[in-house]
């Protein structure tokens, strides 16, 4: 798949126990169905071409016999075809009978897996029938030559990047899963072939287990499950299929629906996130003693067709999901304003408010804090400074947010002291330049200081990540404060942040935040138009914050190279902008975003409240003189 991505599936074909040809054909024609829909790994159940409720069958050799030729059948179907195919069987191996895996590609079976992890309780008693493999090492003569068959088996594609391993059902229950050992030696996917049984609470169950394991092994997961075609004597299976990516369930087949379970992995992010954790130790290579390294060649060059990309990845798409978020971060705000506080014997908190989003969330978040240590809003000390870009609209709005939340509410008018500081310096102030704008930020942060030091008070910044992230602030204006509440909420979230105040608050703070939710972003550090509306408007000067954050998100958290990063955002933002727009905006971001560090070398201390943080101290060390060249020059050249 393009990209690192890798089109899997999970399917539990009809069967008919202890009939492999039956269950051969059913397997094939599956196999040529997701060969047509490009599928690159399929993974079938545990004892899949014999059914896994065979009982004392399985000490048959005819069964035993049968399965092998059915396998060789299963692999004559896949000769030409890109595909990894994972199925489970009985194997004799000497004088034992072993619960096996066979990997199988391009008309070859690779490898067989042996089950390690062998259950002998309640409907299960594989040890009266099978053979722990741990520590198997040999190989199998088949037709068509001989493959490896160990407890532990690694498939590659050398030329993509990919590798995946297996284990078998109740080996994911093991002290010591063989996944945690695979993920080590290098797989990326990690492939289960099961049969669980269906039970009350068992699916909940399945989903808990696969989350945690994906996630602590930091890798992709695929689990299959037997049908129900299998024996009802006892129990009742239900095919539940999961694909787990990282701890987030990308797939599931519900019990019973017969669907086969599709997804598209992100292995470059699963790469990307190991390397990142230097905790994890890897060791992958061909003179390893114990691990079967079988070559293949199944990823292909596939577009994405099953994986939705998320336009505003800091914002969960559940609804209800995306109001318990915005609770969480809001509550994360508050109670790391309310510690600072508190450390430093603060009497007030005072903030600038303009009438835009970022402010406003600041003094909501500051009232939080209030309310969390006890404090009246009274000792808010909140501070309207309007210059010569302020509309009547922002101001109003200002006002009217103070006012409902009852705060201290104080006035500065700061565009006569700004020129007489035009005329100290020699600026003519009809030229609208960068001075003329930063020397009303700065102002502005001086104002807040020195009320500070008057009142005993911190002063609450009210930059967000995203403006953080594109140097969009006055260095040393509203760049610094005494601590910034919003340094790790991205532009996107907080509007949703705000929208959920709204509605928690209810009555005139509602009403006032939804008309400063529908305002224009801007800094308005320029004159309004003729009709005294903003004229200053962000979004046309840098790009949509919604592009910015999608591509900082994939810049940060995935370690996206600019040329998957366009790839994805054309998927996402499908039918809204157009290739040429998207490229503008990622070439600026990465212009932006390099040339800014500076800013963000110095910026003071904040609150982390998601993955995404461009903190100096902990989350993001950078020179400010590194180079943006390479990341420029690819995304101008796609």
């Amino acid at each position: 798949m393009k990209y690192q991505f890798l089109k899997v599936a999970a399917a539990s074909p009809d069967l008919r126990v202890a009939d492999p040809a039956y269950n051969a054909k059913k397997i094939i024609e599956i196999i040529e169905t997701q060969a047509e829909k490009g599928t690159e790994l399929l993974v079938f159940p545990e004892l899949s071409l014999s059914g896994y409720t065979c009982g004392d069958l399985f000490l048959q050799k005819a069964l035993l016999d049968g399965c092998l030729r059915a396998l060789e059948d299963v692999a004559a179907a896949t000769k030409g075809k890109k595909m990894l195919v994972y199925v489970g069987l009985p194997v004799a191996y000497g004088d034992k009978i072993y619960n096996c895996a066979a990997a199988i590609s391009d008309g070859k079976v690779l490898s067989f897996t042996a089950k390690t992890y062998l259950p002998n309780y309640g409907e299960f008693y594989e040890q009266r029938h099978f053979t722990s493999g741990k520590g198997l090492d040999g190989y199998i003569n088949l037709t068509e030559g001989t493959a490896s068959i160990s407890d532990s088996c690694i498939v590659y594609d050398e030329g993509h990047g990919v590798s995946v391993a297996c284990e078998i059902c109740e080996d994911i229950w093991a002290p010591a899963p063989p996944s945690i050992e695979h993920c080590r030696h290098g797989a990326s996917v990690i492939v289960n072939l099961s049969a669980s049984n269906e039970v009350v609470g068992k699916r909940e169950q399945r989903h808990s287990i696969l989350s945690a394991h994906s996630r602590k092994n930091l890798c992709a997961y695929v689990y299959c499950s037997s049908g129900v075609g299998e024996s009802t004597s006892d129990m009742v299976f239900a095919g539940n299929n999961m694909i787990y990516e990282k701890g987030d369930c990308l797939a599931e087949s519900k019990p019973f629906s017969g669907e086969v379970c599709e997804a598209e992995i992100d292995v470059g992010y699963l790469i990307a996130s190991r390397r990142r954790t230097t905790s994890f130790v890897a060791s992958f290579g061909a003179d390893d003693p114990v691990y079967h390294l079988s070559p293949a060649s199944f990823v292909t060059e596939n577009e994405l067709t099953l994986r939705k990309v998320n336009p505003t990845p800091f914002i969960p798409r559940d609804g209800a999901e995306r109001k318990e978020r915005a609770q969480l971060v809001l509550d994360l705000q508050a109670h790391a304003l309310a510690g600072r506080l508190s450390h430093t014997g603060a009497k007030t908190a005072v903030i600038g408010v303009s009438g835009g989003l970022d402010s406003t969330l600041a003094l909501l978040v500051i009232c939080r804090a209030f309310d969390l240590l006890g404090k009246p809003h009274g000792d808010i000390v909140a501070i309207s400074m309007p210059g010569f870009g302020t509309t009547l609209k922002t101001k109003n709005n200002a006002n009217s947010l103070m006012q409902a939340l009852g705060v201290t509410v104080r006035t500065v008018n700061i565009s006569q002291t700004v020129l007489r500081h035009f005329k100290d310096i020699g600026h003519d102030p009809d030229e609208l330049n960068a001075t003329y704008e930063n020397a009303q930020a700065r102002y502005r942060t001086m104002i807040l200081m020195d009320v500070a030091n008057e009142t005993g008070g911190l002063v609450v910044g009210t930059g967000d990540l995203s403006e953080l992230a594109l140097g969009w602030c006055t260095y040393n204006g509203d760049h610094m404060s005494m601590y910034a509440v919003n340094s790790s909420v991205p532009k996107t979230l907080v509007r949703i942040l705000v929208e959920a105040e709204a509605e928690r608050l209810g009555g005139r703070a509602e009403v006032v935040l939804k008309s400063i939710l529908s305002t224009e972003i801007s800094p308005e550090l320029l004159p309004p138009d003729e009709k005294g509306n903003i004229a200053q408007k962000t979004e046309d000067l840098i790009g949509p914050y919604e592009l910015h954050d999608f591509y900082l998100y994939h810049f940060i958290r995935k370690g996206d190279a600019p040329a998957k990063t366009l790839y994805l955002a054309e998927r996402a933002f499908e039918g809204k902008y157009d290739r040429a727009t998207l490229k503008k905006w990622l070439v600026n971001f990465y212009k932006r975003f390099f040339a800014q560090q500076f800013k963000r070398n110095c910026v003071p201390d904040g609150v982390k409240v998601g993955a995404v943080s461009l903190s100096p101290r902990a989350d993001w060390r950078m020179p400010s003189d590194a180079s943006a060249a390479l990341w420029i020059e690819e995304a101008e050249n796609l």
